[in-house]
């Protein structure tokens, strides 16, 4: 085994573990738990295969995947502008960040009927309720990487003269990005969690509402299809932030001097 082959089998070991074990865990449920509650792996692929060459889930992945995409870029968005602020500004930081943990505290779910009165029944609503679930994680991430600068850096914006927009473009996000972005890596997971409940007890479209419709029906096939399906999605697109996330950490922790414009 060459040099290249042995790293990619170091980097690709533990994640072939992992879905090797859970394969033959699902397998073991299924023989457990018989056809009533579970299906084999082999069954649901072949249900789900078919499934995916009709028509009948392609309008709910579509809904569902547009909800996610508007809820986890207005998490980022809002998160950054208010992690950014409330870092900068170490009075107001104090002030409001135990204010963000407690409403953090708060089951979101007992909010989702004031959501529901103020953007109705449809996306909006779950966009909203999706959003709600990763603004206030990556703007606590954000707090605490700006607190984390090293002071030269802001007092090095200030002799610049630089903008509050400037200071936070040029200055706080490049200096602070791997940890901000440790936030939106969990944000993202959260942010989809988010979505799928608002579909799950409050829409008319989506895979969170088809999953419900099914479970209702004790549609044993579908539910486990579907559920299979968002696990996928989700370890897939929380693998590909991970990946970029380590990348952004063992670039800091290899060249700790460098400077923000070298992002």
């Amino acid at each position: 085994m060459n040099r290249i082959e042995a790293g990619l089998w170091q980097a690709w070991r533990g994640p072939l573990i992992l879905i090797v074990s859970v394969f033959i865990l699902w397998q073991g449920l299924y023989l457990l738990a018989g056809e009533m509650a579970m299906r084999s792996p082999l069954q649901t692929f072949s249900y789900l295969s078919k499934l995916l060459a009709g028509d009948r889930i392609w309008p709910h992945i579509h809904e569902t995947a547009k909800a996610s995409a508007l809820a986890v870029m207005f998490s980022v968005v809002l998160g950054l502008a208010i992690g950014l602020a409330l870092g900068f500004r170490k009075l107001a930081g104090d002030v409001f960040e135990p204010m963000l943990v407690a409403a953090y505290s708060i089951p979101k779910l007992t909010l989702y009927p004031i959501l529901l009165l103020s953007f109705g029944l449809g996306m909006s609503a779950k966009v909203a309720f999706g959003a709600l679930h990763g603004i206030i994680p990556i703007a606590l991430f954000t707090i605490n990487a700006v607190r984390n600068i090293r002071p030269i850096l802001i007092k090095t914006g200030r002799v610049l003269r630089y903008s509050p927009w400037e200071m936070g473009w040029r200055i706080l996000i490049p200096a602070a990005l791997p940890e901000i972005f440790t936030g939106i890596r969990i944000g993202f997971s959260l942010t989809l969690i988010g979505t799928l409940l608002g579909e799950m007890f409050a829409s008319q479209r989506g895979l969170g509402n088809q999953l419900m419709k099914a479970i209702g029906l004790h549609d044993v096939d579908l539910i486990v299809a579907i559920a299979f399906l968002l696990t996928s999605v989700a370890a897939l697109g929380s693998g590909i932030l991970l990946a970029i996330d380590r990348k952004f950490q063992r670039r800091m922790q290899t060249q700790p001097g460098q400077t923000p414009q070298s992002f």
